[in-house]
Order: C-alpha cells, then sequence, then structure tokens
C-alpha cells in the first residue's frame, strides 16, 4: 500500500509511544541511568522529539555528531503526545490551512508544541518520498514531557551503532531486523487536522 505523503509511525503500546533524542554522554547516560532526566536538563528550553529512529540516525549521524553521542529512546504516555499533537501549531505557514501568515505567527507563538514534517530516511539515511512527524516542545509543555509524560529512558546508542555498522557492511537485511517495529500510529482524525495541508494527507 502506498504510504500517505504524512503519517506517524511510531514504536507504541497501548499506553506508550517511543520517541528519540540525542544528548552530550554526561547528560544522556545520567537519564538513561536514572530513568528520568535529570534536574541540569534544561526544562524551559524548546526541544525536539521524534518517533521515528532513522530520523534521529540522521540527525544525530548514528550518535557521532558532538553533543549528540548518547542517543536515548524515550517512552511517553499516549495522553501526553496526543495533548502536544492536538495543541500544537505547524512550525511554518500553510496556505489553506491557516487563515493568513500573521494568525499564523500568533498560534505559534503561544502553542505550546509545534510540528514539522520532514522527509523519512532509509537505512542508508536518504530521503524517501513521505514524512513523518518531528514534534516541538516548548511553552511548558517540555517539563511536562520530563516530568510527567515520560515513562522510561533507554540508551539506545549501541544499538545506533550496530545497525550502522551492518549498513556499512551492505547488509540490509540483518539491519532491518534491528530497527524497532514503527507501525502507523492510530490517531483520531480531529488529533492532525489543524497540522495537514490536505485530507490525501492525513495519517491513517
Amino acid at each position: 500500500m502506498e504510504e500517505p505523503t504524512r503519517r506517524i509511525r511510531a514504536l507504541h503500546t497501548a499506553s506508550t509511544v517511543t520517541v528519540y533524542q540525542a544528548y552530550r554522554p554526561d547528560l544522556g547516560l545520567a537519564a538513561a541511568r536514572e530513568g528520568r532526566f535529570p534536574p541540569a536538563w534544561k526544562r524551559d528550553r524548546m526541544t525536539w522529539i521524534k518517533p521515528s529512529f532513522l530520523w534521529m540516525m540522521y540527525r544525530s549521524g548514528w550518535g557521532t555528531k558532538e553533543g549528540q553521542e548518547t542517543v536515548l529512546g524515550i517512552e511517553i504516555t499516549r495522553d501526553g503526545f496526543e495533548w502536544a499533537l492536538r495543541h500544537a501549531c505547524l512550525s511554518h505557514y500553510e496556505r489553506g490551512l491557516h487563515p493568513d501568515r500573521d494568525t499564523w505567527k500568533r498560534r505559534l507563538k503561544q502553542a505550546p508544541a509545534r510540528v514539522q514534517w520532514d522527509p523519512e530516511r532509509d537505512l542508508r539515511l536518504q530521503p524517501l518520498p513521505y514524512r513523518s512527524l518531528q514534534l516541538g516542545l516548548a511553552n511548558g509543555a517540555a517539563g511536562l514531557f520530563a516530568d510527567e509524560w515520560a515513562v522510561s529512558v533507554t540508551d539506545v546508542t549501541t544499538l545506533a551503532h550496530k545497525v550502522r555498522a551492518l549498513v556499512r557492511e551492505g547488509d540490509l537485511d540483518a539491519a532491518r531486523r534491528l530497527l524497532p517495529e514503527e507501525t502507523p500510529y492510530p490517531v483520531e482524525d480531529d488529533v492532525l487536522d489543524h497540522l495537514v495541508a490536505a485530507v490525501g494527507e492525513r495519517s491513517t
């Protein structure tokens, strides 16, 4: 079946969804060790979470870029995730979706979350013709993410390096078997109505 232009794909359970971030080792390892974000984690700054493992690999260079050497898989509540989606604003103005540019700017400034739809990546980190969700949290939502929504924090850096090594060896089938099982995330249409430009771009 052909992929829709925009869809949320994620590792999820009946009550949680896994998102990814990458940090410098002192912060990332502390979070994984404690299973929660330490006090040093800045709750008053915007933070971006990514349900796509391979998009995180693209962003962090498989956990090799400076300041992104520790890749975390963060399991958060679906209630928190969907609250953020319902209250999010697109990070860019979309004609036909927003009444006008000024209205969009006001919504973006006030919104506790913002959404970008970026090209999904394949195992070689090349862009695919469809897009995946990146969710930015600010205006209080970052603190909710760290202190209320987060259920578990896991260091997945070793997994990232294993997958990268297999890709470099050309064993894409073995690499693919190690990937988190990301499937379409079930969400009601009204959760995403304000985040997609057309019916053909919905997540389901």
